[in-house]
């Protein structure tokens, strides 16, 4: 997501705590949220994909091939 939509969420939410937001607006703002929650759920899935875990046995455990979307498994979405 850019700079340029991140403002505008931002300014939308001003707006809408200051006057309140017309219907088009409002749409508009839930569809960016969608975008920007979108964005930040692939990051994050993207940072937990390059986690290692040690287990006691000692064996090492990559989280996004258990979980995500590395070893083909479901949607990456869990």
């Amino acid at each position: 997501m850019n700079q340029e939509k991140i403002d505008r969420i931002n300014a939308l939410a001003r707006k809408s705590k200051a006057e309140g937001l017309t219907e088009t607006e409002k749409q508009e703002q839930a569809l960016l949220r969608q975008e920007f929650l979108a964005a930040v759920r692939k990051n994050l899935q993207g940072q937990l994909d390059q986690i290692d875990v040690l287990n006691p046995d000692g064996s090492i455990e990559n989280l996004g091939e258990k979980y995500g979307k590395k070893a083909g498994k479901g949607s990456g979405t869990h």
